[in-house]
């Protein structure tokens, strides 16, 4: 029997339980810890699973996703936007390879995920039998762990091992199979209690030290990111910055942790970075980071420091003492969450920084008000006025969700971040990420103004999920940069190899038809006054809705053109 409706967890683990299918049981533990929605391809590998959802139907919103990528960028996508851990089905062979995608990025991102796979029977396998791959070996490289359930009677016992290593420490994913017969197995077996989250927390001794050196000081930088803030994390070291008149820059795509309005904020680490902001950064004498990893793009190519030994002084703030050195060697290691860090630091004694270090705060501030000014252009639809403008328009709690490519620089550059509003895109990289993620936020915060941008190579490779949010009445508008290329990689060829593309442009269709076609509000844009009212039309809509931006190839990014990098890569070329 499973748990009805407001019984509570711990009265039911009182009891002796009844014999329960392992699907019943499964569906049982997604209840307890706290699961209110999952992502799916359905599959017959995990019809039990399924059956067992629909008896709680009122409990768990089931959303049926178009493709399994999808599934698991959407599942990926909640879990940035909740902390709580994205749910995603698939089955066996294909299902779990396409799904591969979000489980990558939700490594690389540390947001909280698990995905559940159906697997073949028992009886079969080392066969090779219809769809089979052994997932601990397939999943090992991008998974946070990887395990298959034998037995029904152990289902409570993994799930909460799942949700416990997708929520503590750094956060990431967690891969779990389920062969089909083990679904259909009864058992009779207590449930486990809720899942909580055991997170590190800064030692009196280091915070004292971390004064230390801040008190020491000419030029210091904080840099903020990764996963695991809440709300009041975010004020909490907003304060912090402010207390002590801190500069503070946020890693790539985690422009939402820190108050862009702040007198304190210097910009972003990210593809659309302002030179001025990397070389302060270089120019640093103290580098504090907190929650994120420092990965590539942050580093802008590992150039703002050296490795393994920074020129700066350089303490660093994370959750996993393994990623901590691992590439940059610290002064200072701080192992923390974090959220526990900002609550330390905003309680921490403030040194006399703001008269100290007034001039280096305000350039930063200065630099980075120029950097978001959209410069001057000839082309007719200017994106950079018209993001400016969506930035005059957009409420306090938006959420916008990004794809790869070189138009998220208008919306990294030109829009203002802090919460309650919301930043979700994929610092993997991965491609069609944007709509998927879109669909999961509108369904998760349907209260909210959700908007993704992506480009048509993207929004091609998962354009489809706009169906998904049509289907269960979610409501987000996608924009579709579409200038017939895929941007990023034409802007690497013009500048490695000028003129000779190859590979890098794209037909595309009719993209208002086509989010017609599904139900939703269609509209086009080609010059950038009809940019605002074609938003506001399709906010007013009260439906999903995509707006095709014809944008000129010509402007490749926010920073530079075609022709530019033309240019410089013939001046470079001259003996």
């Amino acid at each position: 029997m499973s748990l009805q409706k407001g019984q509570p967890a711990q009265a039911a683990r009182a009891e002796v339980a009844p014999a329960r299918t392992g699907g019943q049981i499964l569906v049982d533990q997604l209840l307890i810890h706290g699961v209110d929605m999952a992502f799916c391809v359905p599959g017959e590998s995990y019809l039990a699973l399924l059956d067992a959802l629909y008896g709680v139907r009122d409990r768990i919103k089931l959303i049926n996703a178009r493709h399994e990528a999808g599934a698991a960028n959407m599942a990926e996508a909640y879990g940035k936007l909740t902390g709580k851990p994205g749910i995603a089905m698939v089955t066996r062979g294909p299902g779990a390879c396409h799904a591969a995608i979000g489980v990558h990025t939700a490594r690389q991102d540390s947001t909280p995920m698990i995905l559940l796979v159906g697997q073949i029977g028992r009886g079969t396998r080392d066969r090779e039998a219809f769809q089979e791959i052994d997932y601990r070996r397939m999943f090992a490289p991008i998974a946070k762990s990887v395990a298959e359930i034998d037995s029904a009677e152990r289902i409570p016992e993994y799930l909460a091992r799942a949700f416990h290593e997708a929520t503590s420490g750094r956060p990431g994913p967690v891969v779990l199979s389920l062969p089909e017969d083990m679904l259909t197995d009864t058992a009779t077996v207590a449930d486990a209690r809720p899942c909580v989250a055991v997170q590190p927390a800064a030692a009196p001794a280091d915070m004292a030290k971390l004064r230390d050196m801040l008190a020491r000081a000419e030029r210091p930088l904080m840099i903020v990111g990764g996963s695991g803030w809440s709300d009041e994390a975010c004020a909490e070291i907003v304060a912090f910055a402010e207390k002590n008149g801190l500069p503070t820059a946020c890693s790539f795509r985690r422009q939402d942790v820190f108050d862009n309005v702040s007198p304190c904020f210097a910009g972003d680490l990210s593809t659309s970075t302002a030179p001025t902001l990397v070389a302060r950064a270089k120019a640093a004498d103290l580098l504090l980071v907190v929650g994120t990893r420092l990965g590539e793009m942050t580093t802008q190519g590992y150039e703002i420091m050296e490795v393994p030994a920074p020129r700066q002084r350089f303490v660093h703030v994370y959750p996993d003492p393994d990623e901590i050195g691992r590439v940059f060697q610290p002064d200072l290691a701080i192992v923390s969450s974090a959220a526990n860090f900002a609550a330390a630091a905003a309680a921490m004694q403030p040194v006399d920084g703001k008269k100290k270090w007034s001039v280096w705060r305000e350039a930063a501030h200065k630099e980075y008000l120029a950097s978001i000014e959209p410069p001057a252009t000839s082309f007719p639809l200017d994106m950079g006025r018209a993001f400016a403008e969506l930035r005059k328009r957009l409420p306090a709690d938006f959420i916008v969700t990004l794809d790869a490519g070189n138009f998220t620089g208008w919306a990294q550059r030109f829009l203002t971040y802090r919460r309650p509003c919301r930043q979700l895109g994929p610092t993997s990289g991965a491609m069609a990420y944007s709509v998927p993620a879109a669909t999961a936020a509108a369904l998760a915060r349907p209260d909210r103004l959700v908007i993704g941008c992506v480009g048509d190579g993207g929004f091609l490779m998962s354009g489809q999920e706009i169906g998904t949010a049509v289907q269960h009445g979610a409501r987000p508008i996608i924009l579709v940069f579409n200038n017939h290329m895929y941007g990023t990689i034409r802007m690497h060829q013009e500048r490695d190899y000028p003129e000779r593309v190859s590979g890098s442009d794209l037909a595309t269709p009719d993209f208002v038809a086509y989010a017609r076609a599904f139900g939703a509000h269609g509209e086009r844009v080609e010059r950038t006054e009809e940019f605002a009212p074609a938003f506001e039309r399709a906010v007013q809509s009260g439906k999903a809705a995509v707006i095709e931006l014809v944008t000129d190839p010509e402007q490749i990014s926010t920073r530079t053109t075609i022709a530019a990098l033309r240019a410089a890569a013939k001046k470079r070329a001259k003996p």
